[in-house]
């Protein structure tokens, strides 16, 4: 199991160069606890994303501080898995990258495909893999990329609501053996609750965190607790935070 590695941004303010510019962060504060899942969401071009790419590395804030206390792996929104390389070699991409030996990396990458639901696909080719598992793939690429911080920007977007919701149970599982901090970017409310110990609201463009609620559900969180009371409220309590 890995140690999780906090997260900290306090007053992170940023816009992006035009005439005018275009303001999408302001004083954006908000706290990720060593070894904790916790979701930001709010509405198309808030922040969320620019947030997660500050946290990152890829971009600097203009003001404010967006800090991980250790090594980050970070998933775009696209699985951008290379075409040229079979599933294995995707998969340790990151880590090689990030310094691991290959033959390391390799049995690393063998030893979970199996929890990835990949085990038999070692040797397949990207276009090969349905988009369930592709997005699998590149979550495997992401946790075996060293670093005590997973970032995931939207990582079930594209996939169909069945898949999706098969995709939040295994996550669950595979997060509660890895032990690492996650901050997850979604535009479903249902999703951010199944998986977060915490929700963080972003107002519109300039985002701002508007809430923070705490999902005080027990684990592990299955589809058939959706229509919970408590799931209920929390959901609602939710909306009315993001004005819908």
């Amino acid at each position: 199991m890995t140690i999780g590695a906090p997260i900290e941004v306090r007053g992170v303010a940023h816009a992006f160069a035009g005439s005018p510019p275009v303001e999408v962060l302001r004083d954006v504060s908000l706290d990720v606890a060593a070894g904790a899942f916790v979701s930001i969401v709010g509405p198309s071009g808030c922040g969320k994303s620019t947030l997660l790419r500050m946290l990152a590395g890829l971009i600097e804030a203009d003001s404010g501080t967006a800090r991980v206390d250790g090594r980050v792996a970070f998933m775009p929104q696209r699985d951008l898995l290379l075409p040229w390389r079979r599933a294995e070699g995707n998969a340790i991409l990151g880590a090689t990258l990030g310094g691991v030996p290959t033959a390391t990396a390799t049995e690393q990458a063998r030893a979970l495909f199996p929890a990835f639901g990949l085990e038999g696909f070692e040797r397949a080719w990207p276009a090969q893999l349905s988009g369930g598992m592709r997005q699998r793939l590149a979550m495997l690429r992401t946790f075996l990329t060293p670093g005590g911080a997973l970032l995931l920007d939207e990582p079930f977007g594209a996939l169909d609501a069945i898949t999706r919701r098969q995709m939040q149970q295994w996550l669950q599982g595979v997060w509660a053996e890895d032990g690492r901090t996650v901050l997850l970017v979604t535009h479903d409310i249902e999703e951010a609750l199944v998986l977060s110990d915490a929700v963080y609201v972003m107002s519109p463009r300039p985002g701002t965190i508007t809430a923070r609620v705490e999902v005080d559900l027990p684990r592990p969180r299955g589809t058939d607790g959706l229509t919970s009371p408590r799931f209920v409220a929390l959901k609602e309590r939710l909306l009315q935070a993001l004005g819908a």
